[in-house]
């Protein structure tokens, strides 16, 4: 039994409705599903949900909650852009949010700069905006990262070093160099003290778009020693994504010295002993 609080739907850019989503979980023993459909951004995008499906979203959580044994949650990933949008601006009337970086400035024209689109659109960003320095950019993502933890915290801050899907063949950088590890580490400094929930996310792995979890074992390590807290998710968009990678994840953070991941039970969330098979109740 696994429980799992970042999916998507078709909402947003997901491949199935929310009931479809629902009657996986089902089949799939899950404790508790949550949805995060990607909140709507103040700007064009060809993947969050349009403000008018707001409302929309939230009714149909609320029936599914009524009609289903599942616990179900009414979340959303919202990201982090200054005096534009952040999960502050969502948190009322939902169970939890997941704050993300999606962003890092703004190209010439007024676009928003993915960091996690295609690699052709992040060179292009890196080139005109950042000069070509990798480094500034990166140190850029991290300090809008742990903004947003401080100013504007979420219940659980996403796919935290998500950006190392651009650094194909360490082209850019090596995880072990020092100014990167201190990025981390000033990163995992501002999550002790937050109170936000760490997740570790599974997507990179089974879309085969990073050898390793977001974030890296190395950082989960760190953030073990500091007793920042943890929750598993597989960041669907389908719903046969919905436990992907969960079991080797799970015997990695052990691996690790992790003994508790954080679900949400009767509406709170409560640290929960887990192996590779699932969390134990």
């Amino acid at each position: 039994m696994w429980a799992n609080y970042h999916c998507h739907s078709r909402f947003c850019d997901g491949k199935n409705t929310l009931a479809e989503m629902v009657h996986a979980a089902q089949e799939q023993t899950l404790h508790s599903l949550g949805f995060s459909s990607h909140a709507p951004l103040p700007f064009d995008s060809l993947w969050c949900m349009k403000p008018n499906a707001l409302p929309s979203y939230c009714d149909e959580i609320a029936g599914l909650k009524k009609e289903s044994s599942l616990e179900i949650y009414a979340g959303l990933e919202v990201d982090y852009v200054p005096g534009k949008i952040s999960p502050a601006d969502f948190s009322p009337g939902l169970d939890y949010t997941i704050g993300s970086v999606h962003f890092v400035e703004s190209f010439h024209d007024g676009r928003g700069f993915e960091i996690d689109g295609a690699h052709s659109l992040f060179l292009e960003g890196l080139n005109e905006i950042f000069k070509g320095d990798f480094k500034a950019l990166l140190s850029r993502y991290f300090a809008l990262t742990r903004e947003m933890i401080c100013k504007a915290p979420p219940i659980i801050v996403g796919h935290l070093d998500k950006i190392k899907i651009q650094n194909i063949d360490n082209k850019f950088f090596d995880e072990q160099d020092n100014w990167y590890r201190h990025e981390i580490d000033q990163t995992l400094d501002a999550l002790a003290v937050s109170g936000c929930i760490l997740e570790v996310n599974t997507r990179g792995l089974y879309q085969k778009k990073s050898a390793t979890t977001y974030p890296s074992p190395w950082i989960l390590e760190r953030a073990r020693k500091k007793n920042i807290p943890v929750t598993l998710s597989s960041d669907a968009h389908h719903f046969s994504d919905l436990t992907n990678r969960f079991s080797e994840t799970a015997g990695l953070l052990l691996q690790l010295g992790f003994r508790e991941i954080h679900i949400l039970s009767e509406g709170n969330w409560k640290p929960t002993r887990f192996d590779e098979h699932g969390i134990n109740l």
